[in-house]
């Protein structure tokens, strides 16, 4: 396989896009079947939303098997539906404040929230995988940021998120390097009839939402309608708006056959940049994004299943800005991406202590920038990934996975992300865990082949050799990251308190981490490996060590609290010294339909924010939230009041933007 960027003429239709990826399907068929012994299996029972919902849940995120959370190949928080609801979140990059490891930030542009996993915030949180139904929504064009497909979908249309703590490349491939977050919507039959809320209050916020479900038990069908929209941090450059439009629509051809299909679009705006800052001035950033989704599953035969994914997804990215000292210079950092991906996966259970799943997908990335990368035609990146993972319980108290992801990048080559895991069932809801595992991530398109250039007869007379300013310049052949990780870990579950305990001990080697640097003329920046970070040249690699738990309890009748922790210590991979984070949240019901929840999350200070020389204080925030039920007869509803950062004012990881006290209130309807 050729290692060289494939340049096109012009960008693929979704057409050309789907017939180029199906002209590879039997080579995907021969990959998957070629290895599938001939077996005969029992039926699987349907998943129930108890199964979710139990105090050991169902979760289906870490090797694409249904596991119990107390056996899984690795640590999992899952935020529910009525936790989702409790926090008052607008937005899921507020989620995941409550989740241990895990730091969130808006400040550095307001329409793109970063979600960053055991490492410092960074421009684009490019490191941890983000999906949504399975299908993988990180941005090919912003360096494979998370930020557009944390907003993919309306909160009201999710029924829980599990976050996968830790590398699951062996799964999910290279985008999965040090952790996932898997969004899953609601089942068409949980949202039929129809549903609004409209919320208003402090700092411009304006949300609003509709959605209508219809049909019956062989084809139902959704349509959600949402905005989300306020003023941002205190100094952002204006005002953000979210506006989204998504479809799905559940087929069930034959007691064994079943379709959904799903497509959506969304348009990000915001405003960004300071006024009179050169490059950077006041403006309106957009990003544009749509997406169509097919997956067609069958039961083949008792206990095993087939199941095929398409998906489409384009982004249109606007952004540019005159330069207030070169008049004639348009700083321009838009354009085009978009993605194809074909996935086939077979399940088997082959007796009931023998569980395995394996697969292969395609996938093509392509952009098309020319201030980005000095040139008209399209850049193409292709994945090939094999995967397979299985679960055996060697005897009833000891269950082992093993699973491995071979991947082919067109640009990188090629790698295998292996796993290994054990759980062990001391006693009765008393687990331990230990497990190793490698993961790969490639360098974006922008880390390996950018050529960020502006050219002007000002820039020439400024004395800029041949006119140009030259933002970034790719030096290639960038290697991929790579990061061994090993783990052990501890679930209790102590019914006579009503208590719920996860622990996770971590040890992280990193090699080759991909950072920024700059040429010897001081504003060239490209992309470089740094085996020991970019204040360092040791070759040695990289340890980052520590420890996270989380824990809930339910200490008396409808109330319940929940406490998440880590402590870290990655200062030979980032200058910073051993940190924490926590997070609490306290829930109560009353009598007469009344909640109240009160949360409350905090980060150690840091001697510098992620985009500046500025230390960083510590960050402490608590929110509140109370709601009343209501109902009409067969119609329901909720009255809320959420409240957030009741507490001063604090910097959201940069020294120019601020998240304030706001408040706002919440009408639900459903019908």
């Amino acid at each position: 396989m050729s290692k060289k960027m494939h340049l096109i003429t012009g960008p693929l239709s979704p057409k050309g896009a789907a017939k180029a990826l199906l002209n590879q399907v039997p080579m995907v068929c021969a990959a998957l079947f070629g290895l599938a012994p001939l077996v005969h299996a029992q039926s699987a029972a349907p998943l129930s939303e108890s199964e979710f919902l139990s105090d050991v849940p169902i979760v289906l995120s870490v090797s694409r098997l249904r596991q119990r959370l107390d056996e899984t190949p690795g640590a999992v928080t899952v935020l529910d539906r009525a936790m989702i609801r409790d926090t008052g979140a607008r937005d899921v990059a507020d989620l995941l404040r409550y989740v241990p490891g895990f730091e969130v930030s808006s400040s550095f542009e307001s329409n793109a929230p970063q979600a960053s996993y055991h490492v410092n915030l960074k421009d684009y949180s490019n490191r941890v995988q983000v999906m949504v139904d399975g299908r993988s929504v990180y941005s090919p064009f912003l360096w494979g940021s998370t930020g557009p497909g944390l907003q993919a979908v309306a909160i009201d249309d999710i029924e829980r998120i599990e976050v996968i703590r830790g590398t699951n490349a062996a799964a999910y491939g290279a985008r999965a390097f040090l952790g996932m977050i898997n969004i899953v919507t609601r089942d068409t039959v949980d949202t039929m009839g129809t549903a609004a809320h409209v919320a208003g209050g402090d700092n411009g916020i304006q949300d609003a939402l509709v959605r209508l479900g219809w049909g019956d038990n062989q084809a139902r069908f959704r349509v959600t309608a949402d905005q989300r929209a306020d003023s941002g941090l205190l100094g952002a450059g204006g005002r953000d708006r979210v506006s989204r439009l998504n479809f799905r629509g559940t087929l069930q051809a034959t007691d064994s056959d079943r379709l959904d299909v799903r497509a959506g679009q969304s348009t990000i705006s915001a405003g960004v940049g300071a006024e009179g800052e050169s490059g950077n001035g006041l403006r309106t950033r957009r990003i544009d994004t749509s997406f169509v989704q097919l997956d067609w599953s069958r039961i083949l035969s008792a206990n095993e299943d087939l199941s095929f994914q398409y998906s489409h997804m384009d982004e249109f990215i606007i952004d540019q800005v005159p330069n207030t000292t070169f008049a004639d210079v348009m700083m321009n950092r838009g354009g085009r991406a978009s993605s194809d991906t074909l996935m086939a996966q077979h399940t088997l259970r082959m007796r009931q202590d023998l569980s395995w799943i394996w697969g292969a997908e395609l996938r093509q990335e392509r952009i098309t920038s020319r201030v980005m990368y000095d040139t008209d035609a399209a850049l193409e990146t292709n994945f090939y990934r094999v995967f397979f993972n299985a679960e055996w319980h060697i005897v009833p108290s000891l269950v082992f996975n093993a699973g491995s992801m071979l991947e082919r990048n067109s640009v990188a080559g090629d790698t295998v992300s292996p796993r290994t895991m054990l759980n062990w069932h001391v006693v009765p809801g008393q687990t331990l865990r230990y497990g190793v595992s490698k993961a790969y991530r490639p360098p974006s398109t922008f880390e390996n082949f950018s050529h960020l250039v502006y050219r002007s007869a000002s820039l020439a007379e400024a004395g800029f050799p041949g006119g140009e300013y030259v933002d970034f310049k790719s030096i290639g052949g960038l290697a991929p990251e790579s990061v061994v990780s090993r783990e052990i870990g501890y679930l209790g579950t102590f019914d006579s308190l009503q208590l719920n305990v996860d622990v996770r001990v971590f040890d992280e080697t990193s090699t080759n981490i991909i950072e920024e640097k700059k040429e010897a003329n001081d504003y060239t920046k490209y992309y470089a490996n740094i085996p020991g970070g970019n204040w360092s040249d040791l070759t040695a690699p990289r340890n980052t060590h520590g420890a996270e738990f989380q824990l809930k309890w339910r200490p008396w009748q409808d109330g319940q609290w929940t406490l998440g922790h880590l402590w870290i210590d990655n200062g030979q991979l980032y200058p910073r010294a051993p940190s924490t984070s926590s997070s609490l949240m306290f829930t109560q019901r009353f009598p007469q339909g009344v909640r109240f929840s009160l949360m409350s999350s905090h980060t150690d200070a840091v001697p510098q924010l992620p985009n500046s020389a500025v230390p960083g204080p510590a960050v402490n925030r608590t929110d509140m939230r109370i709601a009343k039920e209501l109902r009409w007869g067969p119609r329901k509803g909720e009255l809320s009041l959420v409240v957030q950062n009741l507490g001063p004012s604090y910097l959201d990881f940069d020294p120019n933007f601020k998240f304030v006290r706001q408040a706002y209130v919440m009408l639900r309807l459903e019908n």
